[in-house]
C-alpha cells in the first residue's frame, strides 16, 4: 500500500478518476475508483473519499457562506507537503481525487481542491478565482482562492495557512500577482484592480491537470 509519507512517483498516483456526470454538476465517484482506491490505499484514503461526497450531499444546497466555511474547513485538514517531498516534483498541480487519496499536497492543491468542490455545489465559475499571491510575511509564493459576492466586491479569502475566512482587504500578508478560473486569466494588482490577459489554458499545470480529469472520464 503508498503511504503519503514517502515520495510517490506521480505516475504511480494517476488514479482512474471517474466522475459519474460533470464536475460541476455532480460530485459521483465510481465504485470502481472507490474499490481501487481500498485496495491500493487503504480504509482512511476510502473513509477521506466518502466524505468528500458526504460534504457535497449535506452542502449542496446550503448558502454560499457556508459552504465557503465548510468547503475550506474540510481540505485544510489534509496535511501540507510540498510538491518535492511528496510528488518527487518540482511543481504539481493535483486533483482532489489524489489530494484526498494521499492525504497530502501544498498550497495549489488545497486550492484547486476548494474550487472544484464549490463549483460543483453550483458556486458560479465567475465568483470565484484561484489567486497566486506573494505571502509576504513568509517571502514565498502562495496560492488561494477568492469569493466574490459581486464582480468589484472585495473578495472572501479561502486559505491553507489560516481556517479564518477573512476579505482581502484584511489580508495585508498576500499581495496578489495573477488570478485565473475555468474562464480566464487576469494580472492583480495591488490596487484592486484586475486586467484579463486571456485563457486559463495559458497556465501549463493547469492545462495538464484538465486534462487528467477529462481524460479520466473515458471508461
Amino acid at each position: 500500500m503508498v503511504t503519503a509519507d514517502r515520495t510517490l512517483p506521480r505516475r504511480s498516483i494517476l488514479l482512474p478518476l471517474m466522475f459519474a456526470v460533470s464536475l460541476v454538476s455532480a460530485l459521483e465517484l465510481s465504485t470502481k475508483l472507490m474499490d481501487y482506491v481500498l485496495k491500493d490505499f487503504g480504509p482512511e484514503a476510502h473513509q477521506r473519499l466518502q466524505n468528500w461526497q458526504r460534504l457535497h450531499a449535506l452542502a449542496g444546497n446550503a448558502p454560499v457562506d457556508r459552504q465557503l466555511h465548510l468547503v475550506n474547513s474540510f481540505f485544510n485538514r489534509v496535511r501540507f507537503v510540498s510538491d518535492v517531498r511528496h510528488w518527487g516534483e518540482e511543481d504539481y498541480w493535483a486533483t482532489p481525487i489524489e489530494l484526498l487519496t494521499t492525504n497530502g499536497g501544498d498550497c495549489e492543491d488545497f486550492s484547486i481542491a476548494k474550487y472544484l468542490t464549490l463549483r460543483a455545489m453550483g458556486v458560479p465559475d465567475d465568483e470565484l478565482r484561484i489567486v497566486y499571491v506573494k505571502a509576504l510575511e513568509l517571502n514565498q509564493a502562495h496560492m488561494v482562492l477568492a469569493w466574490y459576492q459581486t464582480p468589484e466586491g472585495d473578495p472572501l479569502i479561502l486559505d491553507n495557512l489560516i481556517n479564518e475566512i477573512k476579505p482581502a482587504s484584511e489580508r495585508k500578508d498576500l499581495e496578489p500577482v495573477y488570478s485565473f478560473n475555468g474562464d480566464g486569466l487576469w494580472l492583480n494588482r495591488s490596487s484592486g484592480d484586475r486586467a484579463r490577459i486571456g485563457d486559463a489554458e495559458k497556465l501549463e499545470h493547469w492545462q495538464n491537470l484538465n486534462q487528467r480529469l477529462t481524460e479520466s472520464l473515458t471508461p
